[in-house]
């Protein structure tokens, strides 16, 4: 939603509003100790509109560049209202208790981190949503790494590393949509470019969480009386029965008939609060405050009681609120053109394919980082870089690849990006609470940052990158796309000279 007749900002000016913006970030997360981003993202959005002021925009030209952002949004947003409710509810009917409860049971310390995050991918690119499952599987599962005494920032890293790593290969899935979409390539033809790049980062993720089960965690004495413990009173406080099992399976179910997210996460609230009446005895009215509020519960086992106590619509609005902040603020930035000239400049110096892939990923990267929107950090840089690829004659599967593995992965490795916060929210890390430490799910997220680094990889190296087909190049041709070449450099004077051949009209750029 740039508005090509206004002036572009020069360089500084376009770095300046995000220069500022992670300055006052760092105030309030570092000298103030205070794990809350809105009010810097607010005053970065700020700083933007002014210096779109002062290059010619007003204000009800920048609202409207804000608000288109925004509304690309609502889908997610939507989205936490629904996994919201339904954590309030799988805990009330007893399901997330049943899944604690047969997990304690089940699983071994040894192989809980890998067996947890394959349990996560399978999940996630049944229902093609990241947040479901780690709002609903990846709760169940904090709460069986509790009852094995591992560290809550293991196993959400395992949590994450699953829940991702599953959205982003999941034909359901709105950023794997996304990210095809907005470089014009088969979304099947984009998913099986990215197996490359999951199939290894998975299986090294898979291997590392074994060993570390095995020599870290596995020799860790298990006080197997707190497993009983927690297990006899969640018996003592819920019905627990194999019916619990039906809203899950039932999203599931919706999911293989490739019902779209939204709805098929709304049933299993539904039924979810039909078996919390009808199981648990709970009142009608009192489903809808756990809808609205979350459950609550005091069994005087302090591991269940803060696990279980939680969900419910207004459990999300810290992360909603910081999702519409930082949408405005990525639409600010766009509208007023910043982002288009940082992402010019980056062009600029990527005169290889490798660097040009590196430049994508990172693109992605930042603007996770910056704008807090996994959305825009896919849509943007694919737009921005779809031309630079084609000048070059390589398929833009590779760019989709890159704001795939740069935006979708990264998101939840970011604190203050929507899917950081509703990772640290939903899984109850306490970041906010003063429990820093588990931030370290971060880095022990592998799969989703290993990922992008095999991608940049392979751009260097020249594997899984592959070159635009006769088909490919035709479709720009009849479809005009934008082509940017580049006669600095043999192999993009190779491409141009190629695309020329299968009549590709040199739509300079």
């Amino acid at each position: 939603m740039t508005d090509n007749n206004k002036p572009r900002p020069g360089l500084v000016l376009a770095l300046l509003p995000i220069v500022l913006t992670l300055a006052v970030l760092g105030v309030q997360l570092f000298y103030f100790g205070d794990f809350t981003p809105h009010i810097p993202l607010a005053i970065g959005l700020a700083i933007t509109a002014s210096i779109g002021w002062m290059q010619g925009y007003r204000w009800q030209e920048m609202e409207d560049g804000i608000l288109h952002v925004v509304r690309v949004g609502l889908p997610s947003i939507a989205i936490l209202m629904t996994v919201g409710m339904i954590v309030g509810v799988w805990i009330a009917s007893g399901t997330v208790p049943l899944l604690i409860y047969y997990g304690l049971q089940a699983l071994t310390p040894e192989i809980f981190l890998a067996a947890g995050m394959l349990l996560c991918a399978v999940v996630s690119v049944s229902l093609g949503t990241s947040w479901g499952t780690t709002g609903t599987v990846g709760l169940a599962l904090m709460g069986i790494g509790a009852g094995f005494d591992i560290p809550m920032y293991w196993t959400a890293g395992a949590v994450v590393s699953g829940a991702f790593f599953g959205d982003k290969i999941s034909p359901l899935s709105d950023t794997t949509n996304l990210a095809p979409a907005v470089t014009g390539v088969n979304l099947f033809d984009h998913i099986r470019n990215m197996l490359p790049t999951t199939l290894p980062a998975m299986l090294i993720a898979f291997v590392i969480y074994l060993v570390v089960g095995f020599n870290v965690i596995g020799n860790e004495a298990v006080d197997f009386s707190k497993i009983e413990l927690i297990t006899a009173t969640l018996d003592q406080n819920f019905d627990l029965s194999w019916v619990l099992l039906i809203p899950a399976i039932l999203v599931l179910g919706l999911a293989v008939m490739k019902m779209p997210a939204l709805p098929s996460l709304f049933a299993g609230a539904l039924v979810g609060a039909a078996l919390a009446m009808v199981m648990q005895g709970q009142s009608l009215h009192d489903v809808f405050g756990y809808m609205q509020n979350g459950y609550k519960l005091e069994t005087g086992v302090s591991e269940i009681d803060s696990l279980l106590n939680r969900g419910g619509i207004q459990s999300m609005t810290w992360v909603i609120t910081l999702v519409m902040i930082a949408l405005g603020f990525g639409g600010a930035l766009e509208k007023t053109r910043c982002l288009e000239v940082i992402i010019t400049a980056i062009l600029r110096r990527a005169k290889r394919f490798g660097s040009l892939q590196a430049s994508a990923v990172g693109t992605a990267v930042a603007t996770n980082l910056v704008a807090g929107d996994p959305y825009l950090s896919i849509a943007l840089p694919g737009r921005m870089f779809a031309p630079a690829y084609r000048g070059k004659g390589y398929s833009t599967l590779n760019l989709s690849r890159a704001v795939e593995e740069g935006g979708t992965l990264i998101s939840p490795l970011v604190p203050w990006n929507a899917g950081g916060a509703f990772v640290i929210t939903a899984l109850g890390l306490g970041i906010s609470d003063g429990q820093i430490e588990n931030l370290l799910y971060i880095p022990l997220a592998f799969a989703c940052w290993l990922s992008p680094l095999l991608g940049i990889a392979y751009g260097y190296l020249g594997w899984f990158s592959p070159r635009a087909s006769k088909a490919e190049r035709q479709r720009w041709h009849d479809e005009s796309e934008a082509i940017l070449y580049d006669t600095d450099g043999d192999d993009a004077a190779v491409s141009a000279s190629a695309a020329n051949a299968q009549g590709a009209a040199p739509a300079r750029s």
